[in-house]
């Protein structure tokens, strides 16, 4: 399902810049929390509200968990959601602000290792259950927390996901571009669309600097290989009447999200048809490259109220902006990718956008751009 949003509009220039300094105003514990493949640091913003889902975020290679979501967070529609909800954010082994290097012997957690660190997070914490936003490497790692312990997991938002392995030309790539590329240039291209890196100066020089600066470059390459050398996630899109309870794959509901130049657009697009068509929402964002997060802010805390609503909270929570900027250009993408299907549905889409996210009873998977 298409739903093409506009109407309001988000500065790069003037919002970006402060993002790597700024802090959410809610009260901040940071914690190390030991695990059975070693420490994770943690920073927890409130409190766990009842038996409500604990918001828990997982920032991609390069990046910490300030210089990956302080700018979705500090929104003024992401701070009214956070009100509702505590909030944790995971930084990977190493990979936080200050973090010593590791010693020579050290070997760093695999992906899997990774999301098998989680549970005692919420342990420590006195989790019940999570709603998970991940970026590129953190979404691949909640998907597989949440493959492993389906019910911990409530509702995944996974921006950039991967679900493949690396494959062979790919890692062939990778060892080829090593040889005259510094760690910074790799990690940026996976970032930043080649337009991107020569469009949109200031936020490129941004990111360049704090990934060059900011984080410790040994850990990084630690981080980095493990994503590298990950595992396909198996995961299936299941069969209405035939396989549902046996086939591998998230049975939560998931939100993906992709900038429409980003370059993890066609890997979001494969993850989509692998999942769920029932519970699952393709978010793809018009003029937006890798990190809509910290571009799109404001799109993305609106999705993100819409998500949490169809799962049944914060049900009187205003829709303002998306409601203002409602179009009537839409259509559909079926399972089955029927054109037949998707202009028989644009009846229906007609005027539902604020309910569009609430009620995903057909096969369909919903596809949202804007």
């Amino acid at each position: 399902m298409i739903l093409v949003l506009s109407g309001f509009s988000y500065s790069t220039k003037t919002e970006t810049l402060p993002l790597l300094s700024l802090e959410c105003n809610s009260m901040s514990h940071e914690h190390d929390i030991e695990t059975p493949h070693g420490v994770l640091h943690v920073t927890m913003r409130g409190v766990p509200k009842g038996n409500r889902p604990v918001i828990l975020t997982y920032h991609d290679i390069g990046l910490n968990h300030k210089s990956c979501f302080n700018t979705l967070f500090n929104y003024e529609d992401m701070q009214e959601i956070t009100q509702h909800f505590a909030v944790v954010h995971v930084d990977a082994p190493g990979q936080q602000e200050g973090a010593p290097p590791f010693p020579s012997s050290y070997r760093y957690p695999t992906m899997d290792e990774l999301a098998e660190m989680l549970p005692s997070v919420m342990t420590q914490l006195k989790v019940n259950s999570v709603i998970g936003i991940g970026v590129g490497a953190g979404a691949y790692i909640l998907s597989r927390f949440a493959l492993n312990n389906p019910t911990l997991v409530e509702g995944l938002v996974l921006i950039n996901v991967d679900p493949c392995a690396e494959g062979w030309i790919d890692w062939a790539a990778s060892k080829l571009s090593g040889w005259t590329s510094d760690l910074v240039d790799i990690v940026m291209s996976h970032h930043f669309s080649t337009d991107e890196l020569s469009d949109n100066m200031e936020l490129i020089q941004t990111y360049r600097l704090h990934i060059a600066q900011d984080i410790n470059q040994d850990n990084l390459a630690l981080f980095c290989g493990s994503y590298q050398y990950r595992r396909d996630l198996e995961i299936e899109r299941p069969v209405v009447g035939l396989n549902e309870d046996t086939v591998n794959t998230l049975t939560c509901p998931a939100l993906l999200v992709v900038g429409d130049t980003a370059p993890a657009v066609e890997a979001v697009v494969e993850c989509n048809s692998r999942l769920n068509p029932t519970k699952t929402t393709l978010l793809k964002m018009a003029d937006c490259g890798g990190l809509p997060q910290v571009v799109q802010p404001g799109k993305l805390a609106e999705a993100f109220k819409y998500f949490v609503q169809g799962m049944g909270y914060m049900p009187t929570a205003g829709m303002t902006r998306l409601a203002r900027s409602r179009t009537t250009s839409s259509s559909s993408i079926t399972s089955m990718d029927s054109s037949r299907s998707r202009n028989n549905l644009n009846s229906y889409l007609e005027g539902s956008a604020t309910g569009a996210l609430d009620s995903q009873t057909g096969p369909q998977t919903m596809e949202v751009s804007c």
